[in-house]
């Protein structure tokens, strides 16, 4: 049984032949498909977002103007949003082939199952995922697909190593990211990660379909999944890398899903959880 609600009925939607053992034991959450104009590439870029504005409009534009529209396909995942960021008409003029929306609980994890399942579903090969919030530099995406291409299973970019850059991060981010969170998944991964916290990465479909990773489970709801794979992934062996890539924050007041100590020390209580094993399947 596929446990997700299409919005869209005269359009077909290819769903492709992954074992049927593994794909019915996927936990996704409800959604429905706004619209979706069918695969066109091998790979997609996957844009989680919820309220952004205009910050997903200026990303989308962003990659418009460097074509990456041209050599993947376009998909957001609404979580949600209520500020008429997300009207069809114009995102579509912005290359966007198909636009999700997640209508049970949850939040980042969440919104990551349903369009993982929803990608996979249409035979793509592997998933690119940046951020909504127009902070990454989408230039960088060609690289990851080659990365793919070369055989990679992980890509993680980084601002931290040679080639990238961080603008206008504060300095207690930098220092927690780079002394606390990457330091920790470095030490129980066995992989030497510098950047750790965003989500501006790729995944290759071999390590989403791996039983042993096993992202579709309801454990991971809210920003669980991004530390767990961080760390199972390159635990099991496959081939992981980091690339240099462009993150700017506004100048100004930091714009954020994540604010206070309370929802830091959760995101930290994450961190260990994923490095004891606690998620492992």
């Amino acid at each position: 049984k596929v446990n997700f609600k299409y919005a869209i009925s005269k359009k077909k939607i290819m769903i492709t032949s992954i074992d049927a053992k593994i794909r019915s034991s996927w936990q996704v959450p409800d959604f429905k498909v706004l619209y979706w104009q069918g695969k066109q590439q091998n790979y997609c870029v996957v844009i989680p977002v919820i309220n952004e504005g205009d910050r997903i409009i200026n990303l989308l534009q962003r990659i418009v103007d460097s074509e990456v529209n041209k050599i993947s396909d376009v998909i957001i995942v609404d979580g949600g949003s209520h500020d008429n960021s997300l009207v069809i008409e114009r995102i579509q003029s912005l290359g966007v082939k198909g636009l999700l929306l997640k209508t049970s609980d949850g939040k980042l994890s969440a919104q990551l199952r349903c369009a993982y399942a929803f990608a996979l579903d249409q035979g793509y090969e592997g998933i690119i995922t940046i951020d909504g919030n127009n902070k990454d530099d989408p230039e960088a995406i060609p690289r990851f697909i080659e990365s793919l291409n070369k055989g990679i299973d992980f890509v993680q970019a980084s601002r931290f190593i040679k080639g990238g850059k961080g603008e206008n991060v504060p300095l207690y981010r930098i220092l927690a990211i780079r002394y606390i969170h990457a330091t920790i998944l470095s030490f129980a991964s066995g992989f030497k990660w510098t950047d750790t916290t965003q989500g501006f990465r790729a995944y290759s479909k071999k390590i989403l379909l791996d039983t042993k990773i096993a992202p579709f489970r309801n454990i991971f709801k809210t920003y669980e999944l991004l530390a767990y794979m961080s760390y199972r992934v390159p635990k099991l062996g496959y081939r992981c890398c980091e690339l240099p890539t462009k993150r700017k924050y506004p100048k100004g007041k930091i714009i954020t899903k994540i604010n206070g100590l309370k929802n830091h020390l959760i995101l930290f209580v994450i961190l260990l959880k994923a490095c004891i094993g606690f998620y492992n399947n």
